[in-house]
């Protein structure tokens, strides 16, 4: 359950923060600088990089580093915070779906198929939604989410598939990313916050660089690790009708009648996905 909430709640705090004055460049810095501060202590001190081979560091470090939060941070520039819990957290029961036949091999069951056909049937209905009140920009930010859901996809995979612990995690996450980003943002895209207001600015700083990056990243790797990606995943599948809840009564984001639809046919899909065990092959 407090996965569910961490995610529902970063939709909205991140819709609120593309109002702010603050750049998807400045969010990625603050999500990467501020959990570096706070991790880097611990990590000193546990030296998870001796157990973990250079290949594995690379990759999940790539997973989670600028090209994924670049996505979704811009993505909430374009199109509504429900659309978020839609179009990423709707696309990764199928996602690990599909990657499981390679990876695990685990061919899906037909009432899987049915499952995913319901998650793309209502977010088409979503996405015609966000078009008529978005001015039309709402399937670009779709397609980031989506984009976004992809590597978050696979992130899921590889912790299940190499048993990431918890410090791995924070490690890639967080540290060797901020070292990647942060030299990167500090000169091209470093601008003046002054003009941005005060409560606004820390909501973000604290929300982005403690919530989503280290704990709710510390909880889905021990849902992985514990009960696999796709009871995980199912988790997840509140995430949608949660967030769009939050953005109506925070945001005054009114999800429309086919937003509406979109998202009860959504929800139950991710339920049948996630929970349905695919075949061994």
């Amino acid at each position: 359950m407090a996965v569910l909430f961490i995610w529902s709640g970063w939709l909205v705090v991140s819709k609120l923060g593309s109002h702010t004055g603050l750049t998807p460049y400045d969010f990625m810095a603050i999500r990467y600088g501020m959990s570096s501060l706070v991790a880097l202590p611990i990590l000193l001190y546990y030296q998870p990089w001796k157990n973990m081979p250079i290949k594995r560091i690379i990759i999940l470090t790539f997973l989670l580093g600028p090209f994924y939060t670049f996505c979704v941070f811009n993505a909430f520039n374009y199109a509504p915070a429900a659309h978020g819990g839609i179009f990423m957290n709707g696309a990764f029961p199928v996602l690990t779906i599909i990657l499981g036949v390679f990876y695990f091999k685990e061919l899906p069951v037909i009432l899987q198929l049915f499952g995913a056909f319901l998650i793309l049937l209502g977010s088409i209905l979503s996405s015609i939604d966000g078009s008529i009140f978005y001015d039309g920009s709402s399937w670009l930010g779709d397609l980031l989410f989506f984009a976004s859901a992809i590597f978050f996809s696979f992130y899921l995979i590889v912790c299940r598939l190499w048993n990431v612990t918890l410090l791995e995690v924070i490690m890639c996450s967080s540290i060797f990313n901020g070292v990647i980003y942060i030299p990167i943002w500090l000169l091209f895209f470093y601008q003046d916050f002054s003009y941005i207001n005060t409560n606004d600015f820390y909501l973000q700083v604290l929300y982005q660089g403690l919530v989503p990056n280290l704990l709710g990243l510390l909880l889905l790797a021990i849902s992985v690790r514990y009960i696999g990606p796709n009871p995980t995943a199912s988790i997840l599948a509140g995430v949608p009708a949660t967030g769009t809840l939050l953005a109506f009564l925070l945001l005054g984001e009114s999800p429309g009648l086919f937003g509406i639809l979109g998202l009860s046919i959504i929800t139950p899909g991710i339920l049948i996905v996630a929970l349905t065990k695919g075949k061994s092959y």
